[in-house]
């Protein structure tokens, strides 16, 4: 009976021995198999293929010596010249790009402040496709020389298709957003929730560098959540990401609905905090940021119908955390937002929720981090995923996985 595909098993072996240099690097060949638990001669075949292909670089330790045959040890490493690839994070207030090399260093960066949550669709297509070229030119760089994009957005995205279903982006439902700008840029383009893009940020560049299981909750217009399991982030159908803020943490009736985005986003917040805040500013045309750095001001002032309010979206979130803290037992619960997860009157809160509800066998399991994430970060989560696309699979023929054909229906053509 036949147990495994050859070709399936030689592309995963490949993945993991590419992103073992990547997170161990400078690495001896030696030091990759006991890194993957590959044996020594599947190691040196895969090596020299990744050589040839020019997708890494040998560095000679003249002063160290391999086995003791007196010849310098050889390390191995990334070749940074391998590939370019872009990486864009889309809010409510800002477009950010970033070029960035095989290694995820950024070549260049750009941010383009608009309010794209006012903007169709295409309209929000046609701002990141003169985004992405002139951040290309600025970078010394050809579109030809982009070997792929990734779009990060909150929402919930079918990423297998390129398709946005819903996000508080778009007015629209069902956006090809994916395969609109593929067409328009000539390069692979995905798409993906921000929350992943983070979460493999975190585990590249953060503070989950040497950890393979750990969440990410960001708090901010929407709420979102991302999973690592085993060094791989989870995803549902289609590539479908869990959209945190639909979670039920109480039944529908009197009093309003039991989805957590109706009680510990940021959307929420400043709903139930409109009638206090009148009384501070009358503008009725300040943005979200503002009004919701009012509320904290007025928080951090004693306002105590400020400050119980932050406390009520602290201690839904925070129940909702420990149920998650119960179903995945992570070592790691970091937790983000722009402005609202950095008030002490609504983190002091989540953490007394979150030890209230979680069962005594648990209660040491998860160390729950605070972390301001700068759109900077964001973005180069969203050429990380790129970069593994590329090494995720046989260099120079499948290339970054590709995309199933959108749906026909639903959404606007862009």
């Amino acid at each position: 009976m036949k147990t495994a595909d050859p070709e399936l098993m030689r592309a995963i072996n490949r993945f993991h021995v590419m992103d073992a240099i990547r997170r161990f690097g400078p690495v001896s060949r030696v030091e990759l198999s006991q890194l993957t638990d590959l044996s020594p001669t599947t190691v040196s075949a895969i090596t020299a293929a990744l050589l040839d292909d020019k997708l890494i670089v040998p560095l000679q330790v003249g002063a160290l010596r391999d086995l003791g045959r007196g010849r310098p040890r050889v390390m191995l490493k990334l070749n940074p010249d391998a590939a370019r690839v872009v990486g864009v994070k889309l809010a409510a207030d800002q477009i950010t790009i970033a070029v960035t090399n095989f290694c995820a260093d950024v070549l260049g960066s750009l941010a383009l402040p608009i309010r794209i949550d006012r903007q169709t669709a295409s309209v929000i297509a046609d701002l990141v496709e003169d985004g992405v070229r002139r951040c290309v030119s600025d970078a010394g760089l050809e579109m030809s020389d982009i070997s792929g994009l990734c779009v990060g957005l909150p929402g919930v995205v079918e990423r297998a298709a390129g398709v946005c279903r819903q996000s508080p982006i778009f007015g629209e439902r069902d956006v090809a957003f994916g395969p609109s700008l593929t067409e328009r840029l000539g390069v692979p383009v995905t798409i993906d929730s921000d929350v992943n893009l983070v979460a493999l940020a975190e585990h590249w560049f953060g503070q989950a560098r040497e950890i393979n299981d750990f969440l990410v909750v960001s708090v901010e217009r929407s709420l979102g959540l991302g999973i690592l399991h085993n060094g791989e982030l989870f995803r549902g159908a289609n590539g479908l990401g869990p959209d945190l803020g639909d979670m039920m943490v109480r039944l529908p009736g009197p009093g309003g609905g039991g989805r957590l985005a109706d009680l510990a986003s940021e959307t929420a917040v400043l709903a139930e905090a409109e009638p206090l805040l009148r009384n501070y500013d009358d503008d009725a045309t300040a943005t979200p940021k503002r009004r919701l750095s009012l509320l904290l001001q007025r928080a951090a002032a004693g306002d105590e119908r400020c400050v119980a309010l932050l406390a009520a979206a602290g201690e839904a979130l925070g129940f909702a955390i420990a149920n998650l803290i119960a179903l995945f037992a992570p070592p790691k619960v970091i937790i983000s937002g722009r402005l609202l997860a950095t008030s002490e009157h609504f983190v002091e809160p989540l953490r007394r929720s979150v030890a209230a509800f979680l069962p005594p066998s648990l209660a040491d399991v998860a160390d729950i981090v605070m972390r301001e994430w700068s759109d900077g970060f964001w973005v180069r989560g969203a050429a990380a995923m790129t970069l593994r696309d590329l090494y995720g699979a046989p260099w120079g023929t499948t290339g970054p996985a590709l995309l199933r054909e959108a749906p026909q229906t639903g959404g606007e053509p862009l």
